[in-house]
């Protein structure tokens, strides 16, 4: 098998094993009344530990995948995750996926994956001081703030997951663009990367999302959060590498009109699936629209 399709297979298998990570964890979550302690009934879930074992695998096979083959390639391959995840969570809580929910679900992993390879960004300055950050982050902190607070409020549960992966997705974006930073200060040992207020910073986003993961896998389905955290990743990341970092985008002319276009096609296709719902009797269609 050559290099580059070890790397195809191996993004492939992160994917499904992303997804079933996904189905595990929100099933447990889902689980949990709201009101209850989340994290402290998931930590008990076998389910919810069987999620986190699967996040793991998906990760090293990423890795794997990057090892063997370039960026491009494997970065718009991670988006099956959403297309494995939906169906193997309607398989799992008995009910069947609408042709709508399968055309949104198509066309936001079409148009994700095309945002990724087609902008392709350069790569940037990972150690851009601190009050390069200030202004970039506070956006995105005020974002996910109100995200998190319309999130806990008494509105339609699918708009409450939509904005809770929302927000969690953006936190996932700012720990990424961190990562390879603290990365890199690894092998200047422990207290080099602990003194590092970009290792903190990583700490703190990581957790935080994680916890608005599951708070959005609690309040609905995973066609709501699952479609809003995979798009608001990559979006968050690639503003703070364009603001902060001093990345470009590789595309001009009609390239940045496809990319612009790949954007709409995204949030259109994430709120329509977050406003279906999961029908409550086995068997039925899967996702209703909720009305207004």
């Amino acid at each position: 098998m050559s290099l580059p399709v070890a790397s195809i297979v191996c993004a492939l298998i992160a994917a499904l094993l992303f997804a079933c990570a996904s189905v595990a964890q929100q099933s447990a979550a889902f689980a949990v009344p709201e009101g209850a302690g989340l994290m402290t009934t998931l930590v008990r879930s076998p389910r919810w530990w069987a999620g986190v074992v699967g996040d793991g695998g998906g990760y090293a096979m990423q890795v794997v995948a990057l090892v063997l083959g370039s960026v491009l390639v494997v970065q718009p391959l991670l988006v099956a995750a959403l297309l494995f995840a939906l169906p193997l969570s309607a398989k799992f809580s008995g009910y069947r996926l609408t042709r709508t929910t399968w055309v949104l679900a198509v066309a936001l992993a079409v148009a994700l994956a095309a945002f990724l390879a087609i902008g392709d960004p350069t790569e940037g300055n990972i150690d851009a001081p601190f009050r390069q950050w200030v202004v970039s982050l506070g956006i995105l902190v005020v974002v996910v703030v109100a995200a998190t607070v319309a999130g806990i409020s008494r509105i339609d549960s699918g708009w409450r997951a939509l904005l809770l992966g929302g927000a969690g997705g953006i936190l996932y974006g700012i720990a990424v663009a961190f990562t390879k930073y603290v990365v890199e200060l690894v092998p200047r040992g422990l207290s080099t990367v602990l003194s590092s207020w970009q290792a903190w910073a990583l700490v703190v986003a990581g957790i935080s999302g994680v916890y608005l993961q599951q708070r959005g896998f609690q309040v609905g389905p995973l066609s709501a959060s699952l479609p809003a955290l995979t798009i608001a990743e990559p979006l968050a990341a690639v503003f703070l590498g364009v603001t902060v970092l001093d990345e470009r985008l590789r595309v001009t002319g009609p390239g940045l009109a496809v990319v612009g276009c790949a954007v709409a096609v995204m949030l259109v296709a994430a709120i329509g699936l977050s406003r279906a719902q999961a029908q409550r009797t086995p068997g039925t269609t899967a996702e209703s629209p909720v009305s207004s």
